[in-house]
């Protein structure tokens, strides 16, 4: 089973998009950030959405093959990390 990197969720909790590749696989994953005040993120109401690709091409040059939304919490980013090694 591949290992892929996936960063905490503290990086999704900043609005940090991420980008990586496994082999062939290539992925963005980019947070919809809930702000519950102005300091504070709602975690709650805040998701990660996951798209990938096959190749050896940027995103601008590709076309996404799938795409789904996971919650942020510690189980959304494990479920889209089990996602993505399943694409591989």
């Amino acid at each position: 089973m591949p290992d892929i990197y996936i960063p905490t969720l503290h990086t999704f909790a900043m609005n940090n998009v991420f980008t990586g590749s496994f082999g062939l696989l290539r992925f963005k994953i980019s947070p919809n950030v809930v702000m519950a005040n102005s300091k504070e993120v709602d975690m709650e109401a805040s998701s990660i959405h996951a798209e990938l690709w096959h190749g050896i091409l940027c995103y601008e040059c590709s076309e996404v093959e799938k795409e789904q939304t996971f919650p942020m919490s510690e189980q959304g980013r494990a479920d889209m990390k089990r996602w993505l090694e399943e694409n591989v």
